[in-house]
């Protein structure tokens, strides 16, 4: 596949690109091999010039043009240095279901992945090889989502719907369970039961990625690691490191990326 930065003589590649909307998060760059990890929202991964090599879980390689995974569901990836797109999507409105409609050509389903093409690679593609997606990235993001979401075929529990959204406005502060639980009239447990059970990750684990979120965004948009880790409540740089590692199975690699 031809790149459309490679088409004028001594054009850089572009550099990674990170948009962080309120209802998903968006990346596009090269990347190499990220170890085993998870997400705390479902993910589509879309290889911009050509497959990627993929593993659920321990189980074996394989070659994929795109794939969906689940919240909760542990991979790992190699991409070689190719340049590889992740749309990120928030489950306040519906789950993993919100992504099936931009994917073609599915190729079966292995532990609640599902292998296929994506219909919007041209889209990824652009955002990615654009010296101003900065500018159009949150217009063509949110019309993407919203195609994705009128085509789902089921919405989330709404009382998880307004966890989701209270948890989004709670980086700093560390509001307890149990007041979580009687916003939504439910018991502790039932309330960590449900969040789980429907998200695929529990309350915690989804209060870590929204300060990813927020950190990802603030180091992007030019802050330094530190005031980035600091301003998302995390306790140190250290603990942002340890919580990007855990989501994304490699270390921050923040400096010069494109922000929002």
């Amino acid at each position: 596949m031809t790149r459309l930065y490679e088409s004028a003589a001594g054009l850089e590649e572009p550099r990674p690109l990170w948009h962080v909307g309120p209802d998903r998060a968006f990346f596009a760059g090269p990347l190499g091999h990220n170890v085993s990890h998870s997400h705390a929202t479902p993910v589509l991964l879309t290889g911009l010039y050509g497959t990627f090599r993929l593993r659920i879980g321990g189980g074996a390689w394989r070659l994929a043009s795109a794939a969906i995974i689940p919240a909760g569901t542990r991979y790992e990836f190699d991409m070689g240095g190719e340049p590889l797109s992740v749309l990120y999507l928030e489950p306040d409105l519906a789950g993993t279901e919100a992504l099936l409609p931009i994917l073609q050509d599915a190729s079966g389903e292995e532990d609640g992945v599902v292998v296929g093409r994506s219909a919007t690679l041209d889209v990824f593609r652009e955002l990615f090889e654009s010296s101003d997606s900065q500018s159009w990235a949150q217009h063509a993001l949110s019309d993407l989502v919203s195609y994705a979401h009128a085509r789902a075929h089921s919405e989330i529990d709404p009382r998880v719907a307004k966890l989701v959204r209270r948890l989004s406005d709670d980086l700093t502060e560390q509001i307890p369970a149990e007041s979580l639980a009687a916003e939504i009239g439910l018991s502790v447990s039932r309330m960590q039961h449900l969040f789980a059970e429907t998200v695929g990750v529990p309350v915690r684990r989804y209060r870590t990625w929204r300060r990813l979120r927020s950190a990802i965004s603030e180091a992007a948009n030019g802050s330094n690691g530190t005031a980035a880790a600091h301003a998302a409540g995390f306790f140190d740089q250290s603990h942002f490191v340890h919580a990007f590692r855990r989501a994304f199975g490699a270390p921050p690699r923040l400096a010069g990326v494109r922000g929002n």
